[in-house]
């Protein structure tokens, strides 16, 4: 390894493990010749040292099996390039279930892998016993089996990563800790190790447990929690030869691959043992932990069912180590929010092996071209709210998250630790209501309302989960007389100062210099015309918005546009989501309700759809906001949130007469869906263009001045695109739809549902998603093809259009 440590380098990555190693490799790759990599001891002395290297393509939904599938391309590429050994075999993984419910889960994920061309095999129980003879066949259902996937190992994969970076001219440096890391007033960072000083330009910290410490010291938050990982090495084994499969035994919480002859089984237990980071030697490389065979004995017994003979087989190593964990198990990936050119990769949830290919190839590209060329949205370390790196709030979450590892990927299934953390105003009065409440951004969020006698709590389905029946009850309300949801977890963002509309009209597709009280729905684009921010503008001043977002996303909208603001513009942001609480009242009678509660004229020719007026309710002044998610006539109330409690109780008392019911989150999912209304992350993201999502409507491509990303929409305006936004409906009124379910155009896979919902109003399930066809997506295309949706291997007619298929025209939210 290099000796000397240069004064100066482009890009320094601190931490030598597979993610670090990883990015060093992809950035050479890519054309990047200043690079260093510093590594505290030896290269995997970390975590990576003790992965188990099992590789795995398929994850829980498109976007991140976008990224993992790269693996099974890349280890033989590297060999190939470095001449270096990794064990990367492809003896496949055999993954079993031991009810209906996990063989349902595992047929979804087999469509899912379809669409990107995976080998995945449904399999009988007596097909698992052939493949893997020394299981206890009566206790499998069935098994999904993917042949490519396969396994490696950690510690040669590293060499040959590093071998790769220097053979391309990246500087490796061992045994170089660094002490201190400061930001320079040019912008550049400085290091300083025991060997010396190291200023550079982009920094990247790939630390692993030990990134949030780094990240502190430039004010970076990154939460991320160790925990304990354990697995144990048995003797040497017939069964265990080098073709066996990798097993992977989620409801028994055990994970089990070839080792020299020998099983190696661990486990994702369904509660981790966190393990604070300060607990750790500071000093010390290859950390192992004590073993905890209480801890294990759970995972451990189940193994046993499993694989009857190890109960009389020796263990040879017990293997406990830390490992990072997030809070919602997803990696931290991306540029700092608030500080250029530093990038964060970590907490990878004990995946690293599996997924550093991917990542480190779209941080790369991240870096070198100043954005992401792939939708990252699922691993933006922009995500993250600033509470969620208070240390109580992460270890108990973190605990959970290893357990999710292996956990049924139930739809809308919530987090059940580190609650309550954000609460709204109004959290007691509806949970006396009957609200069985979710968590989105750590807010407590009513899903649904549980009517007297029925207990408000979730029992989970990829049919009908048991509180579909009370979501139909508020969506009739909604769609027939009129309803109330607290939204008050939305986010809003205050954009001001005298260059806060130029700025926004820069930022924005849509024209956003209108008059004041005038919402505007609009989109901020990157430079290859794909979504950021899917955002309502509400013009309140001259000088002054309010932009609104949903919670998840809240916090990475803000930095988008704080990030976007150039030093000589006069403009702030500032979060102002607590400020306000926000009562949402929809449906044909809300207009009735709100009249009988305001002096206000709340008719359409004096408050006109998308736009906005303070009126007066109560004690209140209330900003009243005419739009819907929903599809029907109806007000977003933004109250101060010290009044929002009297506000509340006098719409509550009015609404008797009017049979006001209580809506939850759920019953907007359902209701969005019928009337096609586009979600960010689901069925926007930055590698969907505003064309091709069907929303051409609010692009103003002949404004004034332009928008940042016109020039990449030029060729799509007015054009017949190969890609485009189309909506579904089953003919069949049984089945359920979520998202990622397969779209077939006259038998051929042409795409896949983006979301989906049960549509209560129209008898049957509706989804939407991205249709492809080289010849381009057009209405003659649509009405004369032939679709079906594919749900878990099962085919199911449906029908196809362009437009909404509740209330195409629109015309109920302008009555």
């Amino acid at each position: 390894m290099s000796k000397d440590l240069p004064g100066h380098a482009q890009i320094v990555i601190v931490g030598g493990g597979v993610v670090g190693s990883s990015i060093a490799y992809q950035l050479t790759l890519a054309g990047a010749t200043d690079v260093v990599l510093l590594e505290r001891g030896a290269l995997a002395c970390g975590t990576s040292w003790h992965a188990a290297g099992l590789i795995m393509q398929l994850r829980g939904s498109h976007a991140t099996t976008e990224i993992a599938r790269y693996n099974a391309r890349f280890y033989p590429e590297l060999e190939a390039d470095t001449g270096m050994a990794t064990g990367f075999k492809q003896n496949g993984t055999l993954a079993v279930g031991r009810n209906q419910d996990r063989v349902h889960e595992m047929k979804r994920r087999a469509s899912l892998a379809g669409s990107f061309g995976i080998d995945a095999h449904i399999i009988s129980a007596r097909e698992v016993k052939n493949i893997y003879p020394a299981l206890e066949e009566h206790i499998v259902t069935g098994g999904l089996f993917i042949p490519e996937d396969g396994q490696l190992s950690p510690v040669d994969t590293v060499n040959a990563l590093v071998a790769g970076a220097k053979k391309r001219g990246a500087r490796i440096f061992e045994n170089t800790p660094v002490d201190k890391l400061q930001h320079l007033p040019s912008g550049e960072y400085r290091l300083d190790t025991e060997n010396g000083a190291i200023v550079c330009e982009t920094l990247v910290l790939a630390c692993g447990l030990w990134t949030a410490d780094f990240a502190a010291q430039l004010g970076v938050r990154v939460p991320l929690h160790a925990c304990e990982h354990m697995y144990i090495v048995t003797e040497a084994m017939d069964f265990v030869v080098p073709t066996l499969p990798v097993l992977r035994d989620t409801d028994g919480y055990t994970y089990m691959k070839e080792d020299a002859g020998k099983l190696l089984i661990g486990s994702f237990e369904p509660r981790g043992k966190p393990l604070p980071v300060e607990k750790l030697p500071v000093e010390q490389q290859f950390i192992e932990i004590q073993e905890d065979w209480d801890h294990f004995a759970l995972p451990y017994t189940r193994a046993m069912e499993m694989i009857p003979q190890l109960a009389d087989i020796g263990i040879n190593k017990f293997m406990n180590g830390p490992e990072s964990f997030t809070p919602d198990s997803l990696p931290c990936l991306g540029e700092a929010p608030g500080l250029r050119n530093c990038f964060i990769a970590a907490g990878l949830n004990s995946e690293g092996f599996e997924i550093s290919p991917g990542i480190a190839r779209a941080l790369a590209q991240w870096i070198i071209h100043g954005e992401p060329d792939m939708d990252l949205l699922d691993y933006d370390l922009a995500r993250f709210h600033p509470f969620q790196v208070n240390r109580k709030y992460l270890r108990e979450r973190s605990a959970e998250s290893l357990g999710s590892i292996f956990e049924m990927g139930w739809p809308f299934k919530d987090h059940q630790t580190s609650r309550p953390a954000r609460k709204s105003h109004l959290h007691d009065r509806l949970a006396a209501a009957g609200a069985c409440f979710g968590e989105t951004a750590g807010w407590e969020r009513p899903m649904w309302f549980a009517p007297e006698g029925v207990e408000p709590k979730n029992s989970y389905s990829f049919f009908r989960p048991n509180w579909y029946e009370h979501t139909a009850e508020e969506c009739r309300a909604a769609r027939e007389g009129v309803v109330i949801m607290d939204i008050s977890s939305f986010g809003k963002t205050l954009v001001q100062g005298r260059d806060a509309c130029d700025y926004l009209q820069w930022m924005c597709v849509s024209d956003v210099n209108v008059a004041v009280g005038k919402l505007v729905y609009t989109h901020m684009l990157n430079s290859m015309g794909g979504i950021e921010c899917d955002i309502t503008i509400d013009r309140f001043a001259h000088d002054c918005f309010i932009i609104y977002s949903s919670a998840g996303v809240h916090c990475r909208d803000m930095n988008w546009i704080a990030s976007h603001i150039k030093p000589d513009q006069h403009v702030t942001v500032t979060d102002v989501t607590a400020a306000y609480s926000v009562l949402n009242v929809q449906g044909p009678k809300s207009r009735e309700l709100l009249q009988s509660i305001t002096s206000a004229d709340l008719s359409n020719s004096s408050f006109p759809f998308l736009s906005a007026q303070d009126i007066d309710i109560g004690y209140a002044r209330v900003r009243a906001k005419r739009m819907t998610f929903v599809g029907e006539l109806g007000w977003e109330l933004q109250i101060s949130s010290e009044f929002v409690q009297d506000v509340y109780d006098i719409i509550i008392e009015a609404g008797k007469p009017f049979g006001l019911k209580q809506a939850g989150y759920h019953s907007l999912e359902h209701l969005r869906c019928e009337r096609g209304y586009r979600e960010f992350v689901l069925d926007l993201a930055p590698d969907d263009t505003p064309f091709q999502a069907g929303l051409g409507f609010i692009v103003k491509m002949d404004k004034p001045g332009g928008f940042n990303g016109r020039e990449a929409l030029l060729p799509q305006a007015g054009q017949v695109l190969n890609r485009k936004m189309v909506l579904f409906k089953l003919k069949d009124p049984g089945p359920a739809l979520f998202h990622d379910e397969l779209i077939r155009m006259n038998g051929e896979i042409v795409g896949y549902l983006s979301s989906g919902a049960y549509g209560f109003s129209l008898g049957s399930a509706v989804g939407m998603g991205y249709v492809r066809h080289p010849d381009g997506v057009t209405a003659e295309l649509i009405n004369n093809a032939t679709f079906d949706i594919e749900i878990a291997g099962e085919t199911w007619p449906a029908e196809a259009s362009l437009k909404p298929f509740y209330d195409p025209a629109g015309a109920r939210v302008k009555m």
